[in-house]
This record gives structure tokens, C-alpha cells and sequence, in this order.
């Protein structure tokens, strides 16, 4: 792992895809460039600009966007083009910089403090990423380029769509303060919702407040945090070969009730999707979480942890119904739109290791898993399925960077 710190000068950028399925969608398909485009079937997976303008956005309901927008087109997602477009994109990343960290398939951050003499200003290096991004890729990409991590994300997200915007050191809290607090890194809408029943709704205002005052308020780590953020303090560098903290996969049910055996076979099946993933990475987890989002949109998230270290489906299995069967009431009251689980506390699965994790390591899994591995890798995914999925839709598996 590589990373320089960040420097007093605004050498950080952040590119971030636009509208990345629905960009993809229009690239390919000319009849849909200028007109609102969806891209999913039941839940909108994404959105053109074209349609965020009328009110779409993820993950609404598809019949509430036909509402909003009733000439949307809606597409199925292509996840093999997304991927592909994603590599070409982080090639040119890489052609850029040594020093690039991916965030997901659509956005990355990139130190270019050590390339003035040979590519020019972080703004030239920026003009020319999106040149060749839109030249080679034919997608529109915008970015935002600061002192800092934070700052340089916060700037691509006001630049958009398809914009440059550079924050100097010297502009930086004249660039800030006027934003809304949403813009903050971990501002979710209870946090947001909190801060404007005490009257705070800029980033400015959060800024004025005390660092005491935010941890009465917010708590002793989020209040610590919001008030860096407001005075713009991220020392966080742009760090290479990162690898993730969890493992995980989601799925979107739709509305509607649906039976809990349908429930529990759909959850059987992204475990599959999660310890295959885990197996391949050669890491084991121990923290199994579940992540639920309901008919009237709120969530809750319930987690559980294993005695050792695994990647063996069947005891990641076990503990994830075990979860699932404890909010069995919450889900037949509220009905269940998505479901999804992760595994975390991730370490990496060598053979040393495993000889501590018997029953649970690649050893008990090699009788079985193993070869369920070795057959899906030959002949495709779909190649072998658990007998309770058989006739249900398992769901599309959301393109990723490598884990």
C-alpha cells in the first residue's frame, strides 16, 4: 500500500462518473441521449439527468418515476457493459497517476501533487481526464479537485453534471460554509434532520458550533467528526491497493408482501454470492450484518458475530437466518422492499491460518464449496442454484471493484 498525505496546495481530485448506468444506457443506444432514461425494473437502479430533473431518483419505485415522468424510457441493466466501461475508465485513471484510490466502479480519487513538471496543474490534469474519459470512454465524467479528500468529493458533487470545479486553499470555507449540511461527510438524513431542529442548516453554522456542543448533540465520534469536516480538516491521504472492510450484497425485492420462505431462500442466495466472493479474495469475516429497507423506506440493520474467522457458507448461513428469523415481526408489520448482508471484520484466509478455523475453514469447505466453487467458475454463475431458488428471481449482482 502507497499514499502521500495531503499537501497545502489543492492536488486531490475526485472523478466521479455521471449518472453512470443511465450514461452507459445513452452511449450505446443514441435514441435515448436527450430523453429521461431509468435503468432497472421495479426499483429505479439509476437515473439520467434528464429524469433527476423531474424528481427520479434511486431507489424509488419504478411506477412512482412513471408518475413523476411518464415519458421515461426504462431499460434493464447491463452490468457485463457497466464493468466494462468501469476498466476503461480506472485504465485512464491509472495512465494519470500511480496514486489512484477507488471508491466504487464510477469514482475515484487521484493525488497528482507530484506531476506539475511533467502533466502540468491539478486543473490541466483535470481538463485532460475529462477529454479523454469522454475521447475514449464516451462518457461524461466530472471532477473536483482540493486540498483534501473531503473537500475535493464535496466539489465534484457541485460541479456536476459533466463540470470542473477547482477549490483553492485560500477559497476553501468561502466554498464550504454556504452549503448545506447534507454536503457533510456521515450527514444523514437523522443527523440533517436533528441539526435543523436546532436551526442548522449550513455548513457555516455547524462551523460556529462549538466541538462540545456537536458531541452533546450528535455524540462523542460524530460530533468530533462534523466539526473537522465544517473547518475542513481531512487528513486522510489517497491511499493505493486499499482493500475493503466488509464484503457484501443487496437485493431489491420490490413492494408488496412477500412469504418469509421467499424471503429466506433470497437471502440464501446472496450468502452464496457473499462467501464465493470472500473465497475468491481469500479473506474470512467475522461480523455477519443484515441491512433491511421497508414499504415506508426506513431501514434497519441487525448484525451478529461469529465465534472464529470464516469464508464457509454454512456458518456465515446460519447466523445470517438467525438474524433474518429475529426480525421476522418487524418484516410481516412493515413489509420488506431489500435485503441485504455483508461480512466484516474481514482478515485475510492463508493456510496457516486455517488450520485454526477447523471446522470453519477452506478445509470443511473444500468438500463442498469448493467444488460448488470449482463448477460455477467453469461453466458460469447460473450454473448451480439451491433447490429453494428454483423458480424465484435471485436478484442482479451490482458490479463492484475487486475485493
Amino acid at each position: 500500500m502507497s499514499w502521500i498525505r495531503a499537501s497545502g496546495r489543492a492536488t486531490i481530485l475526485h472523478a466521479d462518473l455521471d449518472s453512470f448506468y443511465a450514461s452507459v444506457e445513452q452511449r450505446d443506444h443514441p435514441n435515448l441521449r436527450g430523453r429521461p432514461v431509468i435503468v432497472g425494473g421495479g426499483v429505479v437502479l439509476a437515473a439520467s439527468y434528464e429524469a433527476k430533473r423531474r424528481g427520479v431518483y434511486t431507489p424509488m419505485p419504478e411506477f412512482q418515476a412513471r408518475r413523476l415522468c411518464p415519458d421515461v424510457v426504462v431499460v434493464p441493466a447491463r452490468f457485463d457493459a457497466y464493468s466494462e466501461a468501469s476498466k476503461e475508465v480506472f485504465a485512464l485513471f491509472d495512465d494519470t497517476t500511480p496514486l489512484v484510490e477507488g471508491l466504487s466502479i464510477d469514482e475515484a480519487f487521484l493525488d497528482v501533487g507530484g506531476l506539475g513538471r511533467i502533466s502540468g496543474t491539478p486543473e490541466a490534469i483535470g481538463r485532460r481526464l475529462r477529454a479523454q474519459v469522454l475521447e475514449h470512454v464516451g462518457l461524461p465524467i466530472t471532477v473536483g479537485v482540493a486540498r483534501t479528500k473531503f473537500l475535493a468529493k464535496v466539489a465534484s458533487g457541485v460541479a456536476k453534471p459533466d463540470g470542473l470545479l477547482v477549490v483553492e486553499p485560500e477559497h476553501e470555507l468561502e466554498f464550504l460554509h454556504p452549503l448545506p449540511v447534507g454536503k457533510l461527510w456521515g450527514v444523514g438524513p437523522v443527523t440533517e434532520r436533528k441539526l435543523h431542529e436546532r436551526g442548522i442548516r449550513t455548513v457555516g453554522e455547524v462551523a460556529q458550533l462549538g466541538q462540545q456542543h456537536l458531541v452533546a448533540m450528535l455524540g462523542v465520534a460524530s460530533g468530533r467528526h462534523l466539526f473537522a469536516l465544517a473547518h475542513n480538516r481531512d487528513p486522510r491521504p489517497v491511499e493505493t491497493g486499499r482493500r475493503r472492510g466488509s464484503i457484501g450484497s443487496q437485493q431489491a425485492l420490490g413492494r408488496g408482501r412477500k412469504p418469509f420462505d421467499t424471503i429466506e431462500a433470497l437471502l440464501l442466495g446472496i450468502v452464496d454470492r457473499v462467501t464465493r466472493r470472500m473465497r475468491n479474495a481469500g479473506r474470512a469475516g467475522r461480523t455477519v450484518t443484515i441491512r433491511m429497507r421497508f414499504d415506508d423506506f426506513t431501514r434497519a440493520t441487525r448484525s451478529r458475530s461469529l465465534q472464529h474467522p470464516t469464508a464457509a457458507t454454512e456458518p456465515i448461513r446460519d447466523v445470517a437466518l438467525a438474524v433474518l428469523r429475529d426480525a421476522a415481526v418487524m418484516i410481516a408489520e412493515r413489509g420488506l422492499t431489500l435485503i441485504g448482508l455483508s461480512v466484516g471484520n474481514l482478515e485475510n484466509l492463508d493456510e496457516t491460518y486455517e488450520q485454526l478455523l477447523l471446522p470453519y475453514g477452506r478445509k470443511d469447505r473444500s468438500q463442498l464449496d469448493g467444488v460448488v466453487d470449482d463448477l460455477r467458475e467453469r461453466f458460469g454463475h447460473g450454473a448451480l442454484t439451491r433447490a429453494s431458488l428454483l423458480g424465484k428471481r435471485t436478484g442482479l449482482q451490482v458490479p463492484m471493484l475487486p475485493d
